[in-house]
């Protein structure tokens, strides 16, 4: 439990950068690359303001889910990231003004309630001290 918060950091800035790449495509408008070439014009998305810090942001949390990962089990983790789908569908119903109909507050509440009871079975997993006079047995890596 004591993870969390850098699990949550993850899922927020996973959520921000979502965000960021919307308000990015909006202020560019709709992609094409008809006579363009494709290359600059990739180049161009890439490098526009709100579309590039919304891939910082993207480093930032994947930074830190590698630091999560050395700390506790992958099937604790990753099913957090759910929640970035919560963080965004209620972002973007108040800053973008889309819709959040009652199917979409439906499966947030699932989200919602599978995470809790992921969190509740949640512990971290610390590798045993291994001696390095003793071979590693099989059994002991798939534990």
């Amino acid at each position: 439990m004591k993870y969390i918060p850098f699990i949550l950091f993850t899922v927020m800035t996973n959520a921000a950068a979502q965000l960021m790449l919307k308000q990015g495509m909006i202020t560019l408008g709709p992609i094409s690359f008809e006579g363009a070439n494709p290359v600059l014009r990739l180049l161009q998305i890439v490098f526009s303001p709100w579309v590039f810090a919304g891939l910082l942001t993207f480093v930032v949390s994947m930074a830190s889910h590698l630091y999560v990962l050395s700390k506790v089990e992958l099937s604790f983790a990753y099913p957090f990231l759910s929640l970035a789908y919560v963080a965004v569908a209620v972002f973007a119903y108040f800053v973008f003004r889309e819709d959040l109909n009652a199917y979409r507050i439906a499966g947030i509440g699932f989200i919602c309630v599978g995470t809790v009871l992921i969190a509740q079975s949640g512990r971290s997993h610390a590798a045993p001290e291994a001696d390095p006079s003793k071979p590693v047995q099989t059994s002991e890596i798939v534990q």
